[in-house]
């Protein structure tokens, strides 16, 4: 990407961040008051073009998208001493009208070891910025500054930094890409369409620099890759959950909330060695909410530790699901116009008799008015 145009007229860039704080739901979006149906749970046929590999990893000419990656670190200390971190990095794209393209990107690094809880935000208004027509084989290439994202067939780099941390990660696929409600397209009915598929679970290694020390880290991260012509609703939001279990099997998991807090819709897939993903039947779904915790800043309170269960009979699942520090939050006005919670969990119970462990991410919006 390239650097702001000094030429942008000021009452374009006001409207264009207007545009972009008007979102309230989800991060990055601007709302409707369109209701979410549920999801079908089985895969409709559509007129329009499946998910391909690498074209669909760039950059499309739709309203709204966006990458994620969240993950866990590990490294060593020069003493000996072992570091655990949690992260996020994702990077939006905005597109309305014949208005110039909005990017923002969000950076979170939780210090589990420490105790503490990092973030940093950016945006962007690019005039000249290039995105592919759908026919580009050259992967992700989102940057803003000295942050990026640039990877093709799951072969990912990340960078990024702020005051006291820096990032240099190299992500590895471990399984194809997951097709979201079977073939990857999510219809939202009057809201819009999405495309959306994860890498469940990519090895990294990289560097991570902390107050000046650098570590080399391990890890594994979670890829969310989103797409499409659609608006988030109304005054809501969502809980979201990624996870990781230590049987090579991941699970996502989403709630959406209407504006008085009620869920409208559940999504609950389960994906195996392969990648291919099994949908469960929203009754056989239940989370439960263990504790809560109220933010200093925004007054927000938001859940705080949960109990999945599982009520399948191919799997009978509990999982119990602790943030690794209470206040993860991300208050992001400046570059989205709203603030969630966002943060590393780990996860033990027991999946088909087994006992199990794992590491996972929550995402909670709409709870900061």
């Amino acid at each position: 990407m390239k650097n702001l145009h000094g030429g942008l007229s000021r009452s374009i860039i006001l409207l264009l961040l207007a545009l972009v704080m008007a979102s309230c739901g989800v991060p990055g979006i601007v709302s409707t008051n369109a209701q979410l149906p549920v999801v079908n749970t089985m895969p409709q046929a559509t007129p329009l073009p499946p998910v391909r590999f690498p074209q669909d990893e760039a950059a499309h000419r739709d309203l709204t998208e966006w990458w994620y990656y969240t993950g866990h670190m590990h490294g060593t200390t020069p003493d000996g001493r072992p570091h655990h971190y949690g992260f996020e990095l994702v990077f939006f794209q905005v597109l309305r009208s014949d208005l110039p393209p909005v990017f923002a990107a969000h950076f979170a690094i939780t210090d589990v070891t420490q105790g503490q809880f990092h973030f940093d935000q950016r945006r962007q208004i690019e005039p000249g910025a290039f995105i592919p027509d759908g026919t580009s084989t050259r992967g992700i290439d989102v940057a803003i500054g000295d942050w990026s994202i640039r990877g093709v067939n799951g072969r990912d780099h990340l960078a990024a930094q702020m005051a006291n941390y820096t990032m240099h990660l190299s992500l590895l696929g471990l399984k194809p890409p997951a097709l979201h409600n079977g073939n990857g397209l999510i219809s939202f009915g009057v809201g819009g369409f999405s495309y959306y598929y994860s890498r469940t679970r990519m090895a990294l290694s990289g560097t991570f620099v902390d107050h000046n020390q650098p570590l080399q880290v391990t890890g594994e991260a979670w890829m969310d890759h989103q797409w499409g012509n659609f608006l988030s609703f109304g005054s809501g939001g969502w809980d979201w959950f990624s996870i990781q279990l230590n049987n090579n099997t991941e699970m996502m998991i989403y709630l959406i909330r209407d504006a008085n807090g009620k869920i409208g819709a559940t999504y609950a897939g389960l994906i195996g060695a392969n990648s291919n993903e099994r949908l469960l039947p929203p009754g056989a779904l239940r989370v439960g909410i263990l504790n809560h915790w109220t933010s200093q800043v925004t007054g927000a309170t938001y859940p705080s530790a949960w109990q999945i269960e599982i009520n399948d009979p191919r799997l009978r699942t509990s999982l119990t699901l602790t943030p690794e520090l209470q206040n993860q939050e991300l208050v992001v006005y400046q570059s989205t116009g709203n603030s969630y919670w966002e943060g590393a969990v780990t996860i033990r119970g027991q999946s088909a008799g087994t006992q199990v462990l794992g590491e996972g991410y929550v995402e909670l919006t709409g709870y900061a008015h």
